[in-house]
């Protein structure tokens, strides 16, 4: 595995809450788990931590950031402002390739949710947004879209799953936007499912707060 690949996977790992916040990383765990030397290990820390996922300090060790509240509501605000703006111009740059694609991984998605294998909607649920944001023909949004997912994803970790046949839904709506090439509509129809999404995630935090339950 090369230094990116396992960036990733202990990204992923750390999404999905394989490892909690708080715990500490040490090279030679992590070299066992992904079956690589430490020098690539000790390559995706210093990536993690430039990222956000990870943080260190001298003479104990590097360990796996927390994802605050505050956090949460800037990552879900700073995406209901590009990500429409990314889907507006993706309707009229998109490829025919790259609309095959974002259709391909809605299907996906949907069948995903149809049989219960809801632990492959986050890789699946990300990747659309990576190639949405490809679409837009911007090399700087791509990018920051794309390191936006990764955050996103960790912040809708453990969305309910009731979410996820209205969101798969919502994609295939993104798709029929931009296949008829309809920059207002693709935004706003991405602008309702961010809004959606944003919903959900709030609704949950309620839920889990007797306080907040008793707030009309």
């Amino acid at each position: 595995m090369t230094p990116q690949q396992v960036c990733r996977a202990i990204r992923d790992d750390i999404i999905r809450g394989v490892f909690a916040p708080g715990q500490r990383l040490t090279e030679d765990t992590l070299a066992e788990r992904y079956g690589v030397s430490r020098v690539p290990v000790r390559e995706a820390l210093r990536t993690l931590e430039a990222e956000g996922f990870a943080w260190s300090r001298p003479y104990a060790g590097t360990f796996v950031a927390e994802l605050t509240e505050a956090d949460a509501a800037d990552l879900l605000e700073i995406r209901a402002l590009l990500e429409p703006l990314c889907a507006g111009r993706a309707a009229v740059r998109r490829t025919a390739e790259q609309l095959g694609r974002l259709k391909e991984l809605t299907a996906l998605g949907q069948d995903a949710v149809r049989d219960g294998r809801f632990d492959e909607l986050t890789r699946l649920n990300s990747r659309f947004h990576e190639v949405l944001a490809e679409a837009s023909g911007s090399t700087l949004l791509s990018q920051l879209i794309t390191q936006l997912s990764w955050k996103i994803a960790w912040v809708y970790a453990v969305e309910l799953p009731r979410r996820a046949e209205d969101s798969w839904h919502e994609h295939e709506e993104i798709c029929a936007a931009l296949d008829a090439g309809d920059p207002e509509r693709a935004t706003q129809v991405v602008a309702a499912h961010i809004a959606h999404a944003t919903s959900a995630y709030r609704r949950r935090d309620r839920a889990a707060d007797p306080a907040a339950q008793q707030d009309p």
